[in-house]
């Protein structure tokens, strides 16, 4: 899934003290001389506050308005997490815990993890009785196979495509909002979805976790307006929602938590304050006056936070920050000049600077050096290096390749969301040195993927990240680097627009694979490959920096959902000391 990267402009002196030591390949540990410990990850895999008491109104602080609530568009973090633990139920879902036990597959709307038969290529599910939308009415086999329907309308971009790879016969079907339905997903009955697939896919029931099977009823049907107000199968619903200001989220009385062996659904209420300065979120959380002791963060701590954070053992001890699982990227546009020419792209791998970046981003206790595109948690925790570029770059070299392509000098723009434009700028500086010159456009972090995702407004360059949806190579470069997945609008993963034709037929012999142990290094060995293509530049691995306030229980960092703190199961301590 696509990630959200929102660091600022810090000084080496906040990296510094952010870490405590300087230079660091291993994210947990600090100086590699020293060995001191990375302050970032002293709550690493740990549960915040206690158990919640149930009630009260946990408040989220935001820089932004949600990208997409509409389960068919959500495939964002942490609009993903915030939907399918709140808003509405997957037949599939992880639990609810930190760490390794995060990755287990649960079932949700689903009794059981799903059933295949057909050799992989058929799998059934089977909905458990009893289960009811925010109205009273019952949620229907019909209704999941409507929103898998909605994820092909050509207006509802922006959300997963597994439903279009997999699925049989989608190749040319558009959606269901003109009357046609798919052949490929069945309902025998109000309790059974059956789903036909192009080949065999071992991995469904993780599939199955994804926002594209929730349930919307085809009577609830507001095409692009239904971001606006998703029908909730969960345990909350949303009482009002006024774009880019506020989201007030009540109970579901109609959720039955005897259904549901996740969602603990404590607050009363949830709101959602957006339009937020990052600093001054990250002040009011660490101050935790009046509502702010009883609120979270949405977006990420700045980098020029840390100083006020960790030196001090009361704030650190309210920061999550877990390792992201995901590989941040500068996206070079391969469909025109001058990244069209492969030798281009090579000059730019080494004209970057990403310790800049790695500065940008607050330092190496909250960022490390990526050196590959899969991320550490698919290639066995280790990255591999297979350019062997310096993390400081190496402009000569890149100045040397841009002469040899008749490039010596250039002029590119790079697209970032608003809290990315210190990194950009160090970017932009990185490059200037091998004579590219950047022109830098910011966009509201709301209207990002939307902007980047329109190959009418794409730019040369995008940053942004990209993230496993499960433990899988199959969730990341069939996504990233199959130019049979561009789009004209809603491009989601190939931002560069990568289209090789013998990357994509290995795509297709490793997704046919039956060995998963073979898939994986197969993933790995292509990886390799696409590399020495460059289509995109591997930049950092971020953790993902998130403040609590005091009256916070049940907080930790989700290990498959980028270290987001899931909202199943995040509460209050004393929720008479809440307010709203």
């Amino acid at each position: 899934m696509t990630k959200r990267s929102q660091l600022a402009l810090a000084t080496a002196l906040v990296a510094a003290i952010a870490l405590g030591a300087t230079g660091c390949s291993d994210p947990k540990k600090g100086s590699a001389d020293k060995g001191a410990a990375n302050p970032a990850a002293a709550n690493d895999g740990k549960v915040l506050g206690g158990t919640p008491v149930k009630g009260g109104t946990l408040t989220v602080l935001s820089n932004q308005d949600f990208s997409h609530l509409d389960p068919a568009r959500n495939w964002t973090m942490p609009a993903m997490d915030f939907g399918t633990r709140l808003l509405y139920r997957t037949l599939v879902t992880f639990k609810a815990e930190p760490g390794k036990a995060g990755s287990e597959l649960v079932p949700d709307l689903a009794t059981d993890l799903g059933t295949p038969s057909n050799g992989g290529r058929t799998w059934t599910f089977t909905l458990k009785e009893g289960l009811k939308y925010e109205d009273g009415t019952p949620i229907k086999a019909q209704d999941v196979k409507y929103n898998v329907e909605r994820s092909f309308a050509p207006d509802l971009t922006g959300g997963p495509d597994y439903a279009a790879q997999y699925l049989a016969g989608g190749e040319n079907y558009k959606g269901p909002l003109q009357g046609q339905h798919l052949d490929s997903v069945k309902t025998p009955d109000d309790r059974t979805i059956v789903f036909e697939l192009k080949r065999p896919v071992a991995e469904f029931s993780a599939t199955a976790t994804l926002p594209t099977f929730a349930p919307v009823p085809q009577s609830r049907e507001k095409g692009t307006q239904y971001d606006a107000r998703p029908f909730s199968s969960g345990p909350y619903k949303i009482e009002t929602y006024d774009r880019d200001k506020q989201l007030v989220l009540v109970r579901n009385e109609h959720w039955d938590p005897a259904t549901d062996q996740v969602r603990k659904a404590y607050p009363d209420k949830f709101v959602v304050v957006m339009g937020l300065k990052g600093g001054q979120i990250d002040d009011r959380i660490i101050a935790s006056e009046g509502a702010d002791a009883s609120a979270v963060q949405y977006s990420d701590m700045r980098p020029e936070s840390a100083p006020k954070v960790l030196p001090k053992p009361d704030v650190k001890s309210r920061l999550l920050a877990e390792s992201q699982g995901c590989t941040t990227m500068l996206h070079l546009n391969n469909s025109r000049a001058p990244f069209n020419d492969p030798k281009v792209r090579e000059a730019m791998h080494y004209a970057l600077d990403k310790e800049a970046v790695i500065t940008a981003g607050g330092g190496p206790a909250l960022n490390e050096v990526a050196t590959a595109y899969l991320p550490p948690a698919l290639t066995g925790g280790k990255q591999a290096d297979t350019l062997k570029i310096a993390p400081a770059g190496d402009p000569a070299k890149a100045k040397e390749l841009l002469k040899a392509a008749g490039k010596e000098s250039l002029k590119v723009s790079l697209s970032v969301s608003t809290g990315d434009k210190g990194a950009a700028e160090a970017i932009q500086q990185g490059l200037a040195r091998a004579g590219v010159q950047v022109v830098i456009d910011t966009v509201d972090p709301g209207a990002y993927y939307d902007v980047i995702g329109d190959l009418s407004t794409t730019p040369d360059m995008t940053f942004t990240g990209w993230c496993p949806d499960y433990p899988s190579g199959s969730t990341w470069i069939p996504f990233v680097f199959d130019g049979r997945t561009v789009k004209e609008k809603g491009n989601q993963g190939n931002y560069a627009q990568f289209r090789d034709e013998a990357v994509q037929k290995r795509i297709d012999e490793i997704n046919a694979m039956a060995d998963a142990k073979q898939a994986n290094q197969a993933w790995i060995d292509l990886d390799a490959e696409i590399m020495k293509k460059a289509p995109s530049i591997p930049v950092l691995l971020e953790r993902k920096p998130l403040l609590v306030g005091t009256n916070i229980a049940g907080a930790f960092g989700h290990p498959v959902w980028t270290g987001t703190i899931d909202y199943a199961t995040v509460g209050l301590k004393d929720p008479s000391k809440s307010q709203g």
